[in-house]
Order: C-alpha cells, then structure tokens, then sequence
C-alpha cells in the first residue's frame, strides 16, 4: 500500500512615501534590477521545503489507511491555513520586497466529470503583500503593504490516483481591504481603505492536493495576470501578487 501512495505522488510598489520632516525630503527609494530572479531561486527553497514537508506527511497518513477512493463523488469542503506572498513587476520595473504571511481560508466544492477528471470551484478569503525595512536619514524604517482578497478559482482537476490531485485554472480576485503599516522610530502610520468590487485582478493558480480519506492537504502557486495599479506613477508603481498556499482542510 505504501508503494501505491509513493508512486502517486511520484502601493515601494503600492507604498505611499509619506514621511513628514522638516526639512522636506523625500528619500526616493531605488528598485532593484533582477528581482524576479532572485523570487525564482532564494524563495523557491522555502516553497520546496514546505512542499516536502507535506509530502512527509501524505505518505505516512496514506500508508496507514488507503482504502478509500472518492475520486467520483461530489464532496463539500473546508479548509484553511497560509499564503506566503509577494509582488512582481513583468515590464523590468521590479521591487525590493519582502515576502510576508496572511491567513487563507474558505470553502470548496469537487465536481467528478468522471474517475479521472473534475472540476474544482472554490471561494476562499485570502491575505496578500508584501513587506520591507530599511533606512532613512540614518533611522532604521519597516512597511507593510497587507490586501485582503475574496479569491474564486475555477480549477480542473486532473486524478491520476485516489490520494493525488492536480489542480490548474483560472481565479478571480476581488480586492475588498488594504492597509499600510509605516513605522520610522517611534513614529508610525497607518492607512486603511475599504473597497466594493471595483478592484479585481484576473490570476492563474495550479497546485496540488493530497487526499487523505476525509482529509485534504493542499499546496498552490499563484500569479497575478493583470497590474494592481494599471501602469504606475513614480512614486505608486505597478505590480503584479505572486503568492504560495498551504492549507488543510476537510471534505464531506
């Protein structure tokens, strides 16, 4: 039974520089070249730890109950856990941020068309941005840059395995909050603003997830496919959120 599980899962960009002095200055900060490569090499050790970690964890779950297969059963479900998200710009005007964590969460539903085959539509509340630090006339400054998502992907579901699901498609987000956190010294600011579906992004989503009896164990990877801020100004460039998703959840 373990070789059958084995074999299966064989506003700087969004931040506002509002810092009131009296002499008037303004540091404009300077974006590094090559952040996109630098997301693609540094980060990806931290996304292939936590995937080998849940792997780990679904084949040990899966060695000790492997007699369920639901793969053409309707199934509700709930799950919940973490992003690990940042931002990116694709027209060479990158940033030198951070990546931070937000909570996500929500429901979903498998559809089979079929053993092998499905659909996938989910509605999850999702934590996105970015962060930073640095220094500003000698005196050590931090951002945060936090916006809250109603994401709606739209996934097929392609089941080579009963314990194995791999996950594709297109998401809808609809930006509902953000909030920038700016504190320099003893100083610190804060800027919240709500929203009503007049802010959305068009995203592609993929991942995987592990299916343990009545337990889900999920990673995903997503891109924003469409700028948050159209084509920039100098001191609100645009960009892109580029995140990392783990959650556990429990299907019905």
């Amino acid at each position: 039974m373990l070789q059958n599980c084995l074999i299966y899962m064989c506003e700087l960009c969004k931040f506002l520089q509002k810092l009131y002095n009296h002499s008037g200055i303004i540091e404009k900060y300077l974006c590094q070249r090559y952040f996109i490569q630098k997301l693609k090499l540094k980060k990806m050790k931290k996304l292939v730890l936590i995937i080998a970690i849940i792997t780990s964890m679904a084949t040990i779950l899966c060695a000790q109950d492997n007699s369920t297969d639901l793969r053409d059963k309707l199934l509700f479900g709930l799950k919940a856990g973490a992003n690990y998200s940042n931002v990116y710009d694709s027209k060479d005007q990158e940033f030198n941020a951070d990546f931070k964590f937000g909570f996500a969460g929500g429901v979903f539903l498998s559809i089979p068309i079929g053993k092998y085959i499905g659909f996938q539509p989910e509605v999850l509340y999702s934590q996105k941005g970015y962060k930073g630090s640095g220094t500003f006339l000698s005196i050590p400054y931090e951002y945060t840059h936090t916006t809250d998502y109603i994401d709606v992907p739209l996934l097929l579901a392609i089941k080579p395995g009963a314990f194995v699901t791999l996950l594709a498609g297109p998401q809808y987000s609809f930006l509902i909050k953000q909030k920038n956190e700016f504190t320099i010294g003893n100083f610190t600011e804060d800027q919240e603003q709500e929203f009503r579906n007049d802010k959305s992004v068009l995203c592609i989503v993929g991942g995987i997830d592990f299916n343990l009896n009545a337990f889900v164990l999920g990673a995903r990877a997503g891109w924003d496919l469409q700028n948050n801020n159209g084509e920039g100004t100098s001191i609100n460039p645009r960009y892109k959120n580029v995140w990392y998703q783990a959650t556990l959840g429990v299907r019905f």
